[in-house]
């Protein structure tokens, strides 16, 4: 039995029209499936729950843990938000079929945005992978009242693309509200959204000291680093984010570590000749582009910064761990 989660109204309605040609296909080939649309903030998160909690028989499986198969519909917002929900991950499939303006998910693994081909890949052509989920531990979070911030409570959040601090989060929340990404998204343009956005904020945003500290799997760490005037710190498991930025080339969601790009102490103008570059990863020639990895990253700023996960921003903070969780997520695409 699939179960389907969809969000309709994923890159202006694209999700629901998606679904109508997923569901014809479905049909034709006689295929059992279950469907639940979500409607609101954190359905997702709470269909992922109801199917995948232990002893789940709705969900059709059994108390026994025979597997759940989880097939999303929407954009790499959604997909985090259903990955919170999971409840055990060993009894867990997830497939993934791409309806959003960024899908760095897809992007990276190869998945089509044709939604029939998507589908038949996992129907005649899939294959499972334990693939790494990244974790995100606030030490410290905010939230903005006016022009003030008040300490706030939030919990550990899951991961598959990147979860970054600073500049990047930034956009993403400016995007998460931005009406000109509903206007690009009608016209298949949503991506540029985010580089709208970005140049927008080039002019605006503030940097921050930093230190960012790494460990590897044996628990052995590297030598703190510090930054000056962070501008982000990008923390990949896959190689793109913001719809194609390719800020770190040859991340592997599969080998137990994570990547990290972090730019600081770079001119403003500089940024706008930097930025670019990203999109084929070529970035990392100028000074202030820098790259770490582990399976545990650690970064403190001097002040609080926005933070994203997936491009869901929940929070600022100026203290957060980031870890690899290897081979959690029984990825079947």
């Amino acid at each position: 039995m699939y179960h389907f989660l969809v969000n309709p109204s994923s890159c202006s309605g694209r999700g629901g029209r998606y679904w109508e040609l997923v569901k014809k296909t479905l049909e034709e080939k006689g295929i059992s499936y279950q469907v639940r649309f979500s409607k609101k903030a954190g359905d997702m998160e709470r269909f992922a729950a109801e199917l995948t909690q232990a002893g789940t028989v709705q969900g059709g499986s059994d108390a026994g843990g025979e597997p759940v198969h989880l097939i999303v519909l929407g954009g790499d917002g959604t997909v985090n938000e259903a990955i919170q929900g999971i409840r055990d991950f060993k009894r867990a499939r997830f497939s993934f079929i791409p309806t959003g303006s960024s899908n760095d998910l897809a992007r990276d693994m190869g998945i089509s945005r044709d939604p029939v081909k998507a589908l038949l890949q996992i129907l005649e052509h899939g294959r499972e992978r334990p693939m790494d989920v990244g974790v995100l531990h606030y030490h410290t979070a905010w939230e903005r009242q006016g022009q003030s911030l008040r300490r706030v409570s939030r919990p550990d959040r899951l991961f598959l693309v990147s979860c970054g601090i600073g500049f990047d989060a930034g956009v993403c929340q400016k995007a998460m509200s931005s009406r000109l990404k509903d206007l690009l998204n009608r016209v298949g343009l949503g991506k540029l959204t985010y580089l709208g956005i970005a140049l927008n904020m080039l002019l605006t945003s503030g940097k921050a000291g930093a230190v960012l500290e790494t460990e590897g799997e044996s628990g052995k760490g590297s030598a703190p680093v510090s930054i000056g005037r962070l501008m982000f710190a990008a923390v990949m498991n896959h190689q793109y984010e913001g719809g194609g930025f390719r800020f770190c080339p040859g991340a592997d969601a599969f080998d137990g570590r994570l990547d990290v790009c972090a730019v600081g102490d770079v001119p403003k103008w500089k940024v706008l000749l930097v930025l670019p570059t990203a999109f084929w990863g070529g970035h990392f020639r100028f000074r202030g582009v820098e790259r770490h990895g582990g399976s545990r990253i650690r970064i403190r700023t001097r002040q609080p910064l926005w933070v994203h996960t997936d491009g869901e921003v929940t929070a600022l903070s100026d203290d957060i761990t980031v870890n690899c969780r290897r081979g959690l997520l029984r990825f079947y695409a």
